[in-house]
C-alpha cells in the first residue's frame, strides 16, 4: 500500500461484526419460518445493489440510510418467504437496527486487527445508535481503536461528508492520507472516496465482484492489500 497511508478507519456491520441472526429472527421462527444462510447471503447481495441503485449520487442531511436499507431487506425476505406482514418487517428491522444484536465476530478478527493496529492507527466510523462503542467493548476490540465515530453521536449518517469529516479531525488525518473499509457501496465507498478517502470494499458475501472496485471478503485479504498495494485487491 503506498506508503502516504497513515490511518485506516472501519465501519462496523458486516466489516467487523455480523448480525446475531438467532436473535433477530426470532420473530419469523415462532411463526415456523427459518431463512437459510443462503437464502440470506443471496439476499444481502441483492438489497445491497438494489439499494445501491436508489442511493448512488444522493447524500443527505436527514432521514437514516440505515432504517433504508433494512427496511428494503426485510421487506423482500418476508415477501419471498409468504410473509407479508408489516408489523413483523418493522419488528425485525428495529432489531437489526440495534447495536447490541450485531455481537457475532469471526474468527481471527482480535488477531487480524491487533496485526493491521500495531501498523497503522486504526479507527472506527459506523452508522448506528449511539451505543456501537459499547457492543465494541463486549466484543472485545474496542480497545484496538483511536476514536470511535457513532452517527447516533454526531447527528449525520454515511455518506454525508460530514460524518467521515468528523472522523478525520478526531485523529488529526488528512483525507488522502486515510483509508476506509466497510460493506456498501454507495454508503461506504463513495461516502468516503466523496470526503476525499480511498476506501475499499469489505464483501464478504460477493455482492461487488463486479463491481470493478478494490474489495476484499476478509481481513486477511485486506492484509495481502495492505502489503502489496491495489493491484492485490480483488475486481
Amino acid at each position: 500500500m503506498n506508503s502516504k497511508l497513515k490511518v485506516i478507519f472501519f465501519d462496523v456491520g458486516n466489516t467487523l461484526l455480523f448480525p446475531n441472526r438467532e436473535r433477530i429472527h426470532a420473530p419469523l421462527t415462532e411463526r415456523g419460518f427459518t431463512p437459510d444462510a443462503e437464502h440470506l447471503r443471496d439476499l444481502e447481495c441483492r438489497t445491497k445493489n438494489q439499494f445501491d441503485g436508489t442511493m448512488t449520487g444522493v447524500i443527505t442531511k436527514t432521514g437514516s440510510t440505515d432504517h433504508g436499507f433494512w427496511w428494503m431487506f426485510y421487506s423482500q425476505l418476508l415477501s419471498e418467504i409468504g410473509l407479508n406482514d408489516n408489523a413483523t418487517r418493522d419488528q425485525l428491522v428495529a432489531s437489526i437496527r440495534n447495536s447490541s444484536n450485531w455481537d457475532t465476530i469471526r474468527p481471527g478478527t482480535v488477531e487480524q486487527l491487533r496485526e493491521i493496529g500495531e501498523r497503522y492507527p486504526i479507527a472506527v466510523i459506523s452508522n448506528a445508535d449511539g451505543k456501537i462503542e459499547d457492543l465494541l467493548r463486549r466484543c472485545g476490540i474496542a480497545q484496538y481503536f483511536r476514536t470511535i465515530t457513532d452517527s447516533g453521536l454526531v447527528a449525520y449518517e454515511k455518506p454525508h461528508p460530514e460524518i467521515f469529516r468528523h472522523a478525520l479531525k478526531s485523529v488529526n488525518a488528512a483525507p488522502e492520507q486515510s483509508l476506509y473499509v466497510g460493506d456498501v457501496y454507495s454508503v461506504d465507498y463513495l461516502g468516503a472516496t466523496g470526503a476525499g478517502m480511498r476506501a475499499v470494499l469489505m464483501d464478504v458475501p460477493g455482492a461487488y465482484r463486479n463491481k470493478g472496485v478494490p474489495r476484499v471478503e476478509s481481513l486477511e485479504e485486506l492484509q495481502i492489500f495492505l502489503r502489496d498495494g491495489t493491484e492485490s485487491a480483488k475486481i
